[in-house]
């Protein structure tokens, strides 16, 4: 059996019944408990996020801005174009539903999960102020629970690894540049993308957290608005296919005709599976990067970040996804087109220059990306062997986005997936128990004259 078998094995047995009921179940019931409170706050939520309540003697590095645009940064990238793509390829255009019913329910998710992790916030070996699922077990939970944190971390380590953005941003200078010059993408030429984004990250980690909520703040509202453009163009000049491609995914998504046969179980899954690697909602990555906001009031920022999924997958999700079904390239996926491949078709096939500006998307996407997982994975290994030690596994990171620029996709997803879904246990298990917690901040939070 090859590594790739084995990671692929992996990664599709963690992702079972059991993890898409904590996940898509765990998420309803904190919607039910919370009585619908992300939804109901959602214009306070803006306004936190304005700078409205900013404050500079709070606790915390970065300010609830970049608190959010470093989540994002690691969300609304590759997740949304290549993982897009991905799940149209495993489960239809059914998938895409079942992507946004994920991302609804893990709003509230994120409210109780992020809130958790100020509410909840310790000291790494240095001394500096942290936050994150490991800190919520072992300042919320206890001791007892630490097994628990030493699992999250393990996972966290390898599942925020660069990979699958490294390769799917090598697949796409490939396909989008050099393939229309005539060059092959050989494993030299791969090798050697891997080397300068290698290069380009470490410019940029080795700096903290602040200098990459920096980079962050700047670069996701470019990334965003220049994909959006791109996508909006093609749905203007495709308009009345659209109608036509949004009931397809509504009716595919309880009958999987279009891929699966009718295994809508598994429809489900594929739909899950990527929804988790869009928002990371209930996986435990977000709330590291809203851990280190400037407040000193946990519930503004569950607030904050509760607004990630709506963003990254209700909105951005959906327009990529009708991107691709538009084209039809996507039932062309047999045929060996898969993942970032296939949004690069579809941009080609209906914006001229499209290939060229998705590549450029792209490379914000997955730069941006590459950024806040290192945050998150250092974070993991300095609860783990001190934070005086974050460098090494710094350095293992860079060396990791090299191997992804050579290694194959299907590897690369199965070892993710697989580290994802371990951190899913201790975070919802974690948010379960303090859930009450949460809800009793708000009530006084919320009771405050200045919000009435």
């Amino acid at each position: 059996m090859t590594l790739k078998e084995v990671l692929v094995g992996f990664g599709n047995a963690m992702w079972g019944t059991p993890l898409l009921l904590l996940l898509m179940g765990g998420g309803l019931f904190f919607l039910i408990y919370s009585r619908f409170l992300p939804f109901r706050y959602f214009k306070h939520a803006v306004q936190i996020l304005r700078g409205k309540y900013d404050g500079e003697k709070s606790e915390g590095d970065i300010n609830h801005y970049q608190a959010l645009s470093t989540a994002l940064a690691a969300t609304v990238g590759m997740g949304n174009i290549s993982g897009v793509a991905v799940a149209i390829t495993m489960g239809g255009p059914g998938a895409i539903f079942w992507m946004w019913v994920s991302a609804f329910v893990g709003m509230a998710t994120k409210f109780f999960t992020c809130t958790l992790a100020v509410m909840y916030r310790g000291k790494d070996s240095l001394g500096h102020l942290q936050g994150g699922t490991m800190y919520v077990i072992s300042e919320g939970l206890g001791k007892k629970w630490q097994p628990l944190a030493v699992l999250f971390c393990v996972a966290g380590m390898f599942g925020t690894i660069p990979s699958f953005q490294s390769n799917q941003l090598t697949a796409a200078i490939g396909e989008g540049l050099l393939l229309p010059m005539g060059i092959e993408l050989t494993f030299g030429i791969k090798l050697t993308i891997g080397i300068i984004l290698a290069i380009i990250v470490a410019m940029v980690i080795l700096g903290g957290i602040k200098r990459i909520g920096n980079v962050a703040g700047r670069m996701v509202p470019l990334m965003v608005g220049i994909y959006v453009i791109a996508v909006i163009a093609i749905l203007i000049l495709n308009y009345e296919l659209v109608p036509q491609y949004l009931k397809l995914i509504f009716v595919d998504a309880f009958t999987a005709n279009s891929v699966l046969g009718g295994a809508v179980g598994a429809i489900v899954v594929a739909g899950a599976r990527r929804a988790a690697f869009s928002n990371e909602a209930g996986i435990g990555t977000a709330p590291m990067a809203h851990g280190a906001a400037k407040t000193n009031e946990p519930v503004r920022e569950g607030l904050v970040a509760m607004m990630g999924p709506a963003i990254d997958t209700i909105i951005v999700c959906t327009m990529t996804a009708l991107a691709i079904l538009i084209t039809g390239i996507w039932q062309d996926h047999t045929e060996g087109i898969s993942g970032v491949t296939l949004t690069i078709k579809a941009f080609d096939d209906s914006l001229w220059g499209g290939r060229y500006l998705l590549v450029l998307a792209l490379f914000v996407f997955a730069i941006t990306s590459l950024f806040s997982y290192s945050y998150y994975g250092g974070k993991c290994f300095s609860y783990l062997f001190g934070a005086q030690h974050v460098r090494w596994y710094l350095y293992f990171y860079i060396g990791m986005v090299v191997w992804g620029s050579i290694a194959s996709l299907g590897a690369v997803i199965g070892l993710i997936d697989g580290m994802y879904a371990l951190m899913a246990f201790p975070t919802m298990i974690s948010a379960f128990i303090l859930a009450p917690k949460v809800m009793k901040a708000a009530k006084v939070y919320f009771g405050k004259s200045d919000l009435k």
